[in-house]
């Protein structure tokens, strides 16, 4: 959720830890601040609540702020309401320890009370302003380095972090620990670079460090020293990222979603073609080999938000073409139900970012009962990408906008390799079906290509329906999963109450929402229960409903019910949702742009979600 960034080098550190905290806004935020260090003189700080616009405007975009080395933060509010009091960084009595922090403190008040006992004062309801203080109580009671300061203040605190701290005595350095928050170090020229998220620090440098859980680091110009929590030090692999800094920028479109949207066809495409082989499916980069598919006996897929629909596809289509039960579940509850899993099961988790609190958690849930985890990640060197036993990267590259679109995309690909790989292997498809299978994902990129390029009629009824209160999406099996995809853009950019149910259970409470004007959107991808669609939209139309449709080419009976139809190109219908998703997401984003709404930063939200 909040965003850190940090600079040490040869260059003014303002303006780059501006910048870079410019590129974490998809993050979510509702404060901002920066901490700069000339030298051995004090450290300037300047918070404001708000916007970065607003620091901006401070600090005359970083030119009124001079020195070599500071750290900045976007915040998150868990502890304390928005305000410049709680914003980061936050400072100790003295000023002699600076820092910023994301993540969680759960015993802040039983380390505040002991502070206060011992002479400390506070201004802030934060619990980072508790952790910068106690790493000041350590570093003055043993007279030791950074290090050991933050040491012994990591091991009595609870929760999760990623910290970033300066200490008055060591003016060029910066000193970072984490414990399930994600952080990464940068090195390019002498300079280092600190930050959250990739896109931070992109811009300036592809060499990467991703510190480890229950990890500490010294970042001193161009030269990073990592340590455990016993304060011995450590080695971390050097990594470098592929992505490129255009993947990372507008390149000319008005919001980062709808660029992300425009880029479907390309990275759909090439996260299929990652496991392609000469026409088959080839999972020797997934670590998923014959034998262990073979033994799999369930299927547990756990994620959340869209990642979790996601699964609620993958479900359908792996239970239909290789047979062996699947079983979706939200990440948030997985682990506090206690689960119980078979020895020979394996458990799915799906995340973006691969930092997702929830799903982590869940994935460790999974690994101390000994079961085998795969996970389907964007980021490579991610936290859940280091742990998992198995990892399908997705090959999205960087996704800004907070709504996901081409990160759905590629996940959904994914699911759908995985589907056809085990379907051949436990003997479930004859040959010839399989090649016919790959051909039809193959032929995806092109046909959400073409639906793209008719956006303009989305458009057209998106701004027609743009007071819309309340819809409806409805939909029967794989068309059900999707719906679910489709109500969440409209909930997250739009700010329309949205929700999507199953047809057949209409009859069962839900229709008597149904009044004048309410918009209901029926998906009718799948043949064998198109009419069952088609008559619960009857059955919503006769109570006043406003219909939208949402079917393949050829179903054109379908425009004798609903006011506006949309098509997609015809597919397989196990894959059907890869294409139909893609007007929804549409849909989402015009309904947005006709309500002037901060389409790439929806209120409230945040991009990864990295607390509980």
């Amino acid at each position: 959720m909040c965003g850190i960034v940090g600079f040490t080098g040869k260059q003014q550190a303002a303006p780059i830890l501006l910048d870079g905290l410019s590129k974490l806004e998809y993050r979510g935020y509702d404060s901002a601040g920066i901490a700069v260090r000339d030298g051995e003189s004090q450290t300037e700080v300047v918070k404001t609540k708000g916007r970065l616009k607003g620091l901006l405007e401070k600090t005359n975009e970083g030119k009124s702020i001079f020195g070599t080395c500071g750290i900045g933060h976007t915040r998150w509010a868990t502890h304390g309401e928005p305000s410049e009091a709680n914003a980061h960084p936050h400072m100790s009595d003295d000023g002699n320890v600076v820092g910023v922090h994301n993540g969680i403190i759960e015993n802040y008040k039983e380390l505040k009370e002991k502070l206060l006992r011992k002479g400390y004062t506070f201004y802030s309801e934060t619990d980072t302003e508790v952790a910068i203080k106690l790493v000041d109580y350590y570093y003055n009671k043993y007279e030791g380095t950074p290090v050991d300061a933050i040491n012994h203040t990591l091991v009595r605190i609870r929760g999760s972090y990623a910290l970033a701290v300066m200490f008055k005595d060591y003016p060029e350095e910066i000193y970072v620990a984490r414990k399930d928050s994600p952080m990464i170090l940068g090195v390019a020229d002498g300079e280092s670079y600190i930050a959250s998220d990739v896109p931070a620090i992109l811009k300036y440098t592809r060499n990467v460090y991703y510190i480890g859980n229950l990890e500490m680091a010294r970042v001193r110009k161009g030269e990073i020293t990592f340590y455990n929590l016993d304060g011995d030090e450590i080695e971390n692999e050097l990594k470098v990222i592929d992505w490129d800094t255009e993947a990372a920028e507008k390149g000319g479109y008005e919001h980062f979603m709808m660029k992300e949207i425009h880029e479907q066809p390309k990275v759909v495409a090439e996260t299929l073609n990652s496991v392609l082989k000469d026409g088959e499916i080839d999972l020797s980069s997934v670590g998923l080999t014959e034998e262990i598919i073979k033994d799999i006996s369930e299927i547990q897929i756990v994620a959340c938000g869209s990642a979790y629909h996601v699964g609620m596809v993958a479900q359908y289509v792996i239970e239909d073409l290789a047979r062996i039960p699947v079983r979706v579940e939200l990440a948030s509850e997985f682990r506090y139900r206690k689960p119980i899993l078979h020895k020979n099961a394996l458990v799915v988790v799906i995340s973006q970012s691969g930092e997702t609190a929830d799903t982590l958690a869940a994935l460790r849930e999974a690994k101390d009962q000994g079961i085998r985890t795969l996970a389907i990640v964007n980021v490579v060197g991610s936290s859940i990408a280091r742990e998992a036993d198995n990892v399908f990267y997705t090959l999205a590259g960087p996704e800004i906008a907070v709504a996901t679109t081409k990160g759905y995309s590629t996940q959904l690909m994914a699911t759908y390799v995985l589907a056809l790989q085990f379907a051949k292997v436990r003997e479930e498809i004859f040959e010839g079906e399989y090649k016919d299978y790959i051909a039809e994902l193959q032929s995806i990129p092109e046909k959400i290509a073409k639906i793209i390029e008719d956006k303009e009629r989305i458009q057209w009824f998106a701004s027609k329906y743009a007071n819309a209160k309340d819809m409806f999406f409805i939909g029967r099996g794989i068309d059900y999963a999707t719906g679910l995809e489709g109500s969440l853009k409209i909930k997250e950019i739009s700010y329309v109450h949205s929700e999507a149910y199953a047809a057949g259970e209409l009859k069962h409470g839900t229709i008597s929402l149904i009044e004048d004007d309410i918009l209901v959107v029926g998906i009718l991808t799948q043949p064998d229960l198109y009419e069952k669609t088609v008559s619960n939209l009857v059955e919503c139309k006769s109570r006043g409903a406003y219909l939208m449709g949402l079917t393949t080419y050829g179903n054109y009976s379908i425009e004798d019910q609903a006011e506006f139809t949309t098509y997609i190109p015809k597919v397989d219908p196990h894959f059907s949702s890869a294409l139909a998703v893609i007007p929804l997401q549409l849909l989402g984003y015009y309904l947005s742009v006709a309500k002037g709404l901060d389409v790439d930063k929806p209120r409230n939200l945040a991009k990864s979600v990295t607390v509980e």
